[in-house]
């Protein structure tokens, strides 16, 4: 069936472990614990909306991402494994020092949080155009103690203006919509029926978000700051084709599938 996880059996644990409130350590020290009539109700309700195709992390409002529990809601894009090379390559680039560090179209907050996680002294400003992706994002700054992150509603770079942000920025990471629009009806059921196709389409090209990245972040980047944003597969030349005498160092990381996934830029001194 279309949209039904690969490893249902490592999902069905998940989700026994959600409808009973137990831990791992709990759930395997006693095996023969019979569920609650309302455990049971629960467990079922949940098994039945993942075999419909509803995505794991919105039945269970949680996703992890770079070891953090995220809190996450239809509506808001859930996040990937393969979005975490964005921020391995920021630490790598880190001084470690205070820096400052914009976070475009922060959907649940993942990167930004993540990135105030193993950067404590970094200044984040992280935007997003949804309402509702930035009250999820704020909740799941507070769930973390992440009191350096600063959300932000708009769209873009329009989001910044009026905070002197000119110029002063370290780096800039984004995970843009990047899909074709004709690619829509090829994805699983589970992404188009449930997640947000804004979050994950900018246009016809699927270049759309991306070239706007491109052209305003050196408005922001301080000579030799970076630009880290994630690209789909067989997008490499494409997103590349987009970098001019303002760019150097530009670079693609691939993912551990060997698909780039990540450009990385450094603006001119």
């Amino acid at each position: 069936m279309q949209g039904v996880a690969a490893e249902p059996s490592i999902e069905a644990k998940v989700i026994l472990l959600i409808s009973t409130g137990l831990g791992q350590e709990q759930f395997f020290a006693s095996p023969q614990r019979k569920l609650s009539c309302r455990e049971e109700s629960t467990f079922y309700r949940l098994i039945n909306g993942r075999l419909s195709g509803v995505p794991l992390a919105y039945l269970t409002r949680a996703k992890e991402f770079w070891s953090l529990t995220l809190r996450i809601l239809p509506g808001v894009l859930i996040p990937r494994p393969e979005t975490e090379l964005i921020v391995e390559k920021v630490l790598e680039l880190s001084s470690r020092k205070a820096e400052t560090i914009i976070d475009i179209g922060t959907g649940s907050g993942n990167i930004a949080l993540a990135l105030a996680r193993e950067l404590p002294q970094a200044r984040i400003f992280a935007t997003d155009i949804s309402t509702r992706a930035l009250r999820l994002a704020r909740f799941n700054a507070l769930k973390h103690n992440a009191v350096r992150v600063t959300f932000i509603q708009g769209n873009f770079f329009f989001a910044l203006k009026g905070l002197d942000l000119e110029e002063k920025c370290d780096f800039i990471v984004c995970n843009p919509p990047y899909i074709p629009a004709g690619d829509w009806e090829t994805l699983s059921s589970e992404v188009r029926e449930h997640e947000p196709r804004r979050a994950l389409v900018p246009g016809k090209t699927g270049f759309e978000f991306i070239r706007r990245l491109v052209k305003g972040a050196p408005v922001y980047l301080k000579p030799g700051g970076h630009l880290l944003f994630e690209i789909g597969q067989g997008q490499r030349e494409g997103a590349l084709a987009f970098f001019d005498q303002r760019w150097s160092e530009v670079e693609a990381f691939d993912d551990l599938r060997g698909i780039p996934r990540v450009i990385k830029a450094r603006k001119a001194r």
